[in-house]
């Protein structure tokens, strides 16, 4: 048996709609032209991300910020572009544009309430 790595990332969210517009619009993701019912696909590459409903069981309001203690990490060719339209946006930044061994980092909280950090594509 072989585990290669991750191949596909999704995010369960409360509204569904809005989280990916969010996507679409703030971060620039394009929808792939299919997904499964209850989840909006990215054509993101190399692993797929999707915003879907949560799963039987999942009460997204019990937890004080979803994702807590995932790192969960976007490329951009322009962090400090992406960050400056966010911040313009009134995007909460939990973390300012820094230099780091990724090039410029920062991290936003998405509608969700999920961190998401961003840096510079290599």
């Amino acid at each position: 048996m072989t585990v290669t790595g991750p191949d596909f990332l999704a995010l369960q969210v409360r509204d569904l709609e809005k989280a990916a517009e969010f996507y679409e619009t703030q971060i620039g993701l394009k929808r792939a032209p299919t997904a499964p019912p209850g989840a909006v696909l990215f054509a993101t590459s190399p692993i797929p991300f999707a915003v879907r409903e949560p799963l039987p069981d999942v009460d997204l309001d019990s937890v004080e910020r979803p994702g807590t203690g995932v790192a969960l990490w976007f490329s951009c060719d322009d962090s400090q572009a992406l960050h400056d339209s966010l911040a313009a946006s009134g995007v909460e930044i939990l973390r300012a544009p820094a230099p780091s061994p990724f090039g410029l980092t920062f991290t936003f909280v998405d509608p969700e309430g999920y961190a998401v950090t961003v840096h510079d594509a290599s």
